[in-house]
């Protein structure tokens, strides 16, 4: 076991499915020479040469065009956009290309293409360097869309989308990048895709999240003197419905807490189903804590637009005194 960062962790796991398998190549901006904006592939390109680990143009749509031809062709590219606001010029390439590949084709061409990207604020980076775009791709079939909140689970989730024959979107919560360590398997292991994971158990109330956010919850579940089940959904798409029906079911009051702003946020659709399968045993409207209807504001506001633990805090007591 190593302690290790979600950075070190990350890095760990593609020198390992590198080292296994040689069809994987790395093609990003600055992720060679540099080890990318935030040294995430650091000294992956010494160790594997230039040619499985490529320096990029500044063109994401070039990156991953090139990345769906790769695949398309055998290989199992990990292309990085660096930073989740540059998606935009890559949509098109994603959306309407890698997605659809298995479906256009019959079959004949699936996409094992894993896209790794920086996402969230907190670090006080300027315009387009702090959203959370999550529910756009989820919107999206075709595409499974995951989002770690710990080391561990981010070297284990990392290679489970690796391995997999169709694309991903594996958002990496660049707050909590070196936030905190945690003890991590050296040797390779996996954590299925599709699977939340229960932080802390209680009966009281069921609180869900994913990426930095749950560092977050965790931190208001200290200060709180209620029972609170805290689930992880590591899994953006597909989500773990089991689990939060399970929990809510027990529980029958629920908070839901993400990043990007509230309106068609995930948080909306995970009430919605909430509400379909597990109307009678709630207790409680659910409450949504979420970024604001806004751009990302800059860094003197950023903080005020994030869900922090005291705003958390509040809902949990506000939904246990309905």
């Amino acid at each position: 076991m190593s302690n290790l960062t979600l950075v070190q962790a990350i890095n760990l796991a593609l020198a390992q499915e590198m080292e296994a398998d040689d069809r994987i190549i790395l093609l990003g901006e600055d992720i060679g020479l540099n080890g990318g904006v935030f040294r995430v592939t650091e000294g992956l390109q010494k160790r594997f040469g230039p040619e499985r680990v490529v320096d990029s143009p500044l063109a994401e749509s070039g990156i991953i065009g090139t990345s769906i031809g790769l695949a398309m062709a055998g290989l199992r590219p990990i292309p990085e956009i660096q930073f989740e606001g540059f998606m935009g010029p890559a949509y098109d390439q994603i959306c309407s290309h890698a997605a659809r590949m298995r479906t256009r084709s019959r079959g004949a061409f699936t996409i094992p293409m894993t896209i790794r990207v920086p996402v969230g604020g907190g670090i006080h980076a300027p315009e387009l360097h702090s959203d959370s775009p999550e529910a756009i791709y989820a919107h999206t079939p075709g595409l499974k869309i995951v989002m770690p909140s710990s080391p561990y689970d981010a070297k284990g989730l990392l290679i489970s989308a690796i391995r997999d024959p169709d694309p991903v979107i594996f958002f990496e919560p660049k707050r909590i990048y070196r936030a905190f360590r945690e003890e991590v398997p050296e040797d390779e292991f996996t954590v299925p895709i599709g699977k939340a994971r229960v932080v802390t158990e209680g009966d009281e109330i069921t609180l869900i999240s994913w990426g930095a956010t749950v560092v977050q919850c965790m931190n208001a579940i200290e200060k709180s003197h209620r029972s609170i089940e805290l689930i992880d959904l590591r899994t953006i798409y597909p989500i773990d419905m089991p689990a939060i029906v399970s929990s809510v079911k027990k529980t029958g009051r629920v908070v839901i807490v993400h990043e990007a702003s509230k309106t068609c946020g995930l948080g909306a659709e995970i009430a919605a189903r909430i509400t379909e399968q597990c109307f009678l045993h709630l207790e409680a409207p659910i409450q949504r804590v979420t970024g604001y209807d806004t751009i990302m504001p800059y860094y003197k506001l950023e903080l005020e637009y994030l869900p922090e633990s005291n705003r958390i805090g509040t809902a949990l007591e506000e939904v246990a005194a309905y």
